[in-house]
């Protein structure tokens, strides 16, 4: 089984915490433990910012800024399932990753994207700064721009992912068939969890950490 928990929560970086049995799904068979433990988080806030947020559909086109980040990854890869049209900006190391992960283009986070890119309907933020402040620009008359960085600038929705069990559950089937790319983790033991979540907020790494109990 595998859950988001609420943010109110308290105590869930320990050996065993209660969970609201609603909120659980079973993982996907052809993960692990500590993959499966990785995708919740990162997967849900690209589901409810293309989805819910961004209300995405078939044949739009659709900005990813960090598209080859935790949160951008999973979301090209949810946007293209979609039959939407993705383009990605990311570092230009990480350039063929995002054509990996499904994108349709790819572009240097350094360059003027908006350049490039005809008018969109939907961006979708999670880098911020000045990709955040210039992405209006290549908005069409009815685009949608959505950020998990920062605030955006009037006209721009900011948001902080929920729990939410019926968008869970469609996420197992598609790791399974590999639909769905988990990032990279790396694994710390639960008694290192001072050490795993500075690693966490180390700038420039790429992937999950994740505190593992032993048992």
């Amino acid at each position: 089984m595998f859950a988001l928990t609420s943010f109110d929560r308290h105590g869930v970086a320990a050996d065993y915490t209660a969970v609201p049995a609603e909120q659980l799904v079973a993982r996907p068979r052809a993960l692990g433990h500590t993959e499966s433990a990785a995708i919740p988080l990162p997967a849900l806030t690209a589901w409810q910012g293309l989805f819910d947020r961004g209300r995405l559909g078939a044949g739009e086109h659709v900005l990813i800024h960090g598209a080859a980040g935790n949160v951008g990854g999973y979301a090209v890869q949810l946007a293209r399932a979609a039959g939407a049209h993705v383009i990605g900006t990311a570092s230009a190391a990480s350039r063929d990753l995002v054509l990996e992960l499904g994108a349709h283009e790819a572009l240097d986070a350094a360059t003027r994207f908006e350049d490039a890119v005809e008018p969109v309907d939907i961006v979708f933020d999670t880098a911020g700064g000045e990709r955040l402040r210039r992405s209006f620009a290549v908005l069409g008359a009815s685009g949608r721009l959505v950020s998990v960085a920062v605030e955006p600038a009037a006209g721009g929705v900011y948001f902080v992912v929920e729990p939410k069990r019926d968008q869970l559950e469609e996420l197992p089937g598609r790791a399974d068939i590999a639909e769905l790319r988990p990032a990279p983790i790396e694994v710390y033991p639960l008694a290192s969890a001072r050490e795993a979540f500075a690693r966490s907020m180390e700038q420039g790494r790429r992937g999950k950490v994740v505190s593992a109990v032993v048992v």
